[in-house]
């Protein structure tokens, strides 16, 4: 429509639009100010993306944070967390403990401050810090993290495995995939509470985020079928109990390999897995756009998963093409599933779990909040730790037959 005509006096009434979406109807994104709010406010409740920060810190941060510049926003995450990171190791030799803690906050304040995505070269260098400073961190693990290194197509999948101590045999396994902006650092971090039970962990960042070496597409399922290639090729490990956890993005992959590696999986479970209208241009442009469930930029980030696409309309013309309904997947055998949700999820629809639920050959395990948003998460009553420790590790120890009365201190 061309508003040319009636641009002064009729600003307020005229509407354009882009990419099949009126602006006027667009909610925007949060301004530098509401971000700043609203991220101390989930850095003091633990919410995501502020799990483990202190609020200290990240009102320290925001004080030379002035403008959405993204690298005047790494450079401010990253100057708190460079003091940090110097104390500890400083600190390694003679208080271990404490050096310890710090790589912990300056590994947070560096993940923080290449998020959601290290879209420019100043939160490229906070993701590099970032992993950096888990892995000082990661050198206090006992049992020990082990950096992979898998041969794929020409590159390498990086990976994080840690194997239980003082087991019989071969272990089982869970192969954790991350969301859009979280990173295998942070699945190793929670995945820690499984060991004890026995159960070894690999995480891998999934298509299109942190280290994978390939994006996001219709066939990118590959490279996590090749994780399951390497895992099968260890001799720590029991192929024939190996499982995937997935979140958010990594739950799509999870549930894609339910059904398409149904014959090497004991089981999958799916935290809100986007399945058929989460892929859909109205869900786009109503629900993820200016979404305020998701801190900001989610559709910048979304767009940064695939190859080649930097428009909202390059983006609402890939998705359809992931549906799992499109693909003709859905309603073909799956290994048994867990599927993990909140009725309130702005990000992802939960009609998309319900047809999850109701597609398939063998009964599903569902845990559905009616108060929950992405994740099932509800603050202060259902956080991410506590959906993780009293629902998700006890069905995966239950899919891979792991007794678990058997936890080993």
């Amino acid at each position: 429509m061309d508003c040319s005509n009636l641009m002064k006096l009729l600003i307020p009434l005229c509407v354009v639009t882009i990419a099949g979406l009126a602006i006027g109807q667009q909610r925007p994104e949060r301004t530098i100010d509401e971000i700043k709010v609203e991220a101390v406010k989930r850095a003091e409740n633990g919410m995501y993306p502020l799990i483990g920060l202190d609020p200290a810190d990240v009102r320290e941060a925001f004080q030379s944070v002035k403008t959405t510049d993204k690298d005047e926003w790494a450079a401010a995450f990253m100057g708190v967390g460079d003091r940090y990171m110097q104390e500890g190791k400083s600190l390694e030799a003679t208080d271990p403990t404490k050096a310890n803690a710090d790589y912990i906050r300056a590994w947070r304040l560096y993940s923080f401050g290449r998020w959601p995505i290290p879209a420019s070269p100043g939160k490229q260098r906070s993701y590099e810090k970032a992993i950096e400073a888990f892995l000082a961190h990661a050198r206090f693990y006992d049992p020990p993290l082990e950096v992979v290194k898998i041969p794929f197509e020409g590159k390498e999948i990086t990976g994080y495995l840690r194997i239980p101590k003082n087991t019989r045999g071969p272990v089982p396994l869970v192969i954790a995939v991350n969301g859009l902006d979280s990173r295998k650092e942070d699945l190793s971090e929670s995945f820690g509470a499984i060991l004890p039970f026995g159960v070894a962990f690999l995480a891998v960042d999934g298509p299109g985020t942190g280290q994978a070496p390939i994006k996001a597409s219709e066939t990118a399922d590959r490279m996590l079928s090749r994780v399951i290639d390497y895992a099968q090729s260890r001799p720590e490990i029991d192929k024939n109990r190996i499982a995937i956890h997935g979140v958010s993005w990594g739950a799509y992959w999870a549930t894609k390999l339910a059904i398409v590696e149904r014959a090497r999986l004991k089981g999958t479970s799916a935290q809100s897995p986007p399945i058929d209208g989460f892929f859909q241009k109205d869900f786009l442009l109503h629900s993820l756009l200016g979404n305020r469930e998701y801190l900001f930029d989610q559709v910048p980030a979304l767009m940064a998963i695939f190859d080649n696409v930097t428009s909202i309309d390059q983006l609402a013309e890939i998705f359809p093409k992931m549906s799992l309904v499109r693909q003709g997947l859905l309603g073909k055998p799956m290994a048994p599933m867990l599927v993990i949700g909140g009725v309130l999820d702005t990000q992802v629809p939960i009609a998309d779990l319900y047809l999850l639920l109701s597609k398939g050959d063998v009964p599903k395990t569902a845990w559905i909040n009616p108060q929950g948003g992405h994740l099932g998460r509800q603050v202060k009553v259902w956080p991410d730790p506590v959906i993780f420790k009293q629902v998700i590790i006890p069905w995966l120890l239950r899919t891979l037959d792991v007794q678990q009365g058997d936890e080993k201190h």
